[in-house]
């Protein structure tokens, strides 16, 4: 073997063209402005499907007046029975007074109608004094549990607050009280 039949080593020249650069993965928003167009061109495609399938339905034009109309007034709902013992009772029907007439303070009725905590009791009661003072008793006793025996009367713990919220819940747990008591 002689030199001469060893070629020199040949430089190949670089390529001028750069190879495809690899596939960038899509961004978010464009990937949401994709999905945004293949589904309106699928709810366009679908919106002239019902139009042609519901083209030989014959429809008579709908007045809303007779569609649409406000809340019927059906009036306050009837209070269900939930305690059988006649204290109790009377103390959730003096409750739901309170809720859907209104509490007031520093009168038994105000001049809307509203009630004091024993003025509820007191128009519930049907004039069975008895069974009122049971009731303010029970009502007392169950403010007392709550707040302490500084409280004087039931009036007195009405008109100490500036609504009526603490008060109404009062009554209600007094009637939970009085049907633990079998009263």
């Amino acid at each position: 073997m002689s030199h001469a039949s060893l070629s020199p080593a040949i430089d190949h020249p670089a390529p001028t063209t750069q190879a495809a650069a690899p596939p960038t993965d899509l961004t978010l928003e464009e990937r949401l402005t994709l999905v945004k167009a293949a589904m309106t061109a699928r709810l366009d495609e679908a919106a002239v499907a019902y139009e042609v399938n519901t083209a030989h339905i014959d429809l008579e034009p709908v007045d809303l007046a007779d569609v649409v109309t406000g809340p019927v007034d059906t009036g306050t709902a009837p209070l269900p029975d939930l305690y059988p013992t006649p204290v109790a009772a009377l103390l959730q029907r003096a409750h739901h007074r309170l809720l859907t007439g209104g509490w007031c303070k520093d009168v038994l009725v105000d001049e809307d109608g509203a009630r004091c905590m024993l003025g509820a009791i007191r128009i519930e009661a049907r004039g069975d004094s008895g069974l009122e003072a049971n009731a303010a008793a029970v009502l007392l006793d169950a403010i007392r549990r709550k707040f302490g025996d500084d409280v004087d009367s039931v009036p007195s713990f009405n008109d100490a607050h500036g609504t009526g919220r603490i008060p109404i819940r009062m009554v209600d747990q007094a009637a939970h009280l009085a049907a633990a008591r079998g009263l």
